[in-house]
């Protein structure tokens, strides 16, 4: 298992960064390894992101030197996404199926989290988000079905989409983290615009369901002095609180956004009026 750790900065300093920092500092290029486990261990609110795809063997998550606990679920809860074939999730031994597109929220407590595939040639990619917990919530299987589904936006206006929002309280109960999969429509390519902030919670991307030629244009900074990292197929990316969230693509896309902080409503957001953003 392999944690690489980013440090937080202050956005006075990401106006000075070269767009080979911006992408050292934000950018997660590789999440799925055939059986291995990728973790990026981000000190903006202690959020972990990572991929795990298991193909010939079973994947376990551990504790390392960096959590300081004896196991990786002691004090934390972590959402998890699979896009890939269809998984096998192992929770304390008991075993639970997860196909593409489906999810869980796993609760603080559980000692061992494993990952399985159930055709090594068409492997599960599990996608995590984990936080630290301070109560511990009953383990929930999560399908788009049971998903709570928001539409928004337009053909007009290239921003068609649906948020199904898996880690969420109208779906189960979470201490800090909210997790979901938004599903652009064909022809629409902005995930949101006008553009929000929110102060009080930060947020990482997952952008998949993208062609090899197809970019997303991922657009961050503060609304005075924005920024952008263009980003391949299944990579990941870090936004903090104070940077603006939104971003577009050459084409339409799938993405999986979680966030952790202050609080779990989902539409705390400080819309950016257009005037402002430069």
């Amino acid at each position: 298992m392999e944690m690489d750790i980013r440090y937080a900065n202050h956005p006075e300093d990401a106006k000075k960064y070269t767009t080979e920092e911006l992408r050292k500092h934000y950018l997660i290029e590789s999440l799925f390894v055939a059986d291995e486990v990728q973790l990026t261990y981000s000190h903006v609110d202690r959020i972990i992101v990572g991929g795990i795809m298991p193909a010939k063997k079973k994947l376990t998550l551990e504790a390392g030197k960096e959590m300081g606990v004896d196991f990786f679920l002691e004090r934390r809860e972590m959402g998890v996404i699979n896009i890939g074939g269809e998984g096998i999730l192992i929770l304390d031994g008991t075993e639970h199926s997860v196909g593409s597109r489906e999810g869980a929220y796993v609760g603080m407590g559980i000692k061992e989290v494993s990952f399985k595939s159930s055709d090594k040639k068409n492997p599960a990619k599990f996608y995590i988000n984990s936080t630290p917990a301070h109560h511990s919530y009953p383990t929930v299987l999560i399908d788009l079905d049971k998903a709570n589904k928001v539409e928004l936006g337009d053909d007009a206006n290239l921003n068609k989409r649906t948020i199904n929002q898996f880690v969420h309280p109208a779906v189960c109960q979470s201490c800090q983290l909210v997790m979901g999969m938004t599903i652009l429509e064909p022809g629409s390519v902005w995930n949101t615009m006008p553009c929000h902030t929110h102060e009080r919670r930060m947020e990482a991307y997952m952008y998949f369901d993208m062609k090899e030629d197809t970019r997303v244009f991922h657009l961050m900074g503060q609304p005075s002095e924005t920024r952008h990292i263009v980003m391949a197929n299944e990579q990941a990316v870090i936004s903090p609180s104070w940077s603006i969230h939104s971003g577009v693509g050459t084409s339409n896309y799938t993405f999986i956004w979680g966030m952790c902080g202050e609080n779990i409503t989902f539409n705390d957001m400080d819309f950016v009026d257009m005037k402002d953003l430069k």
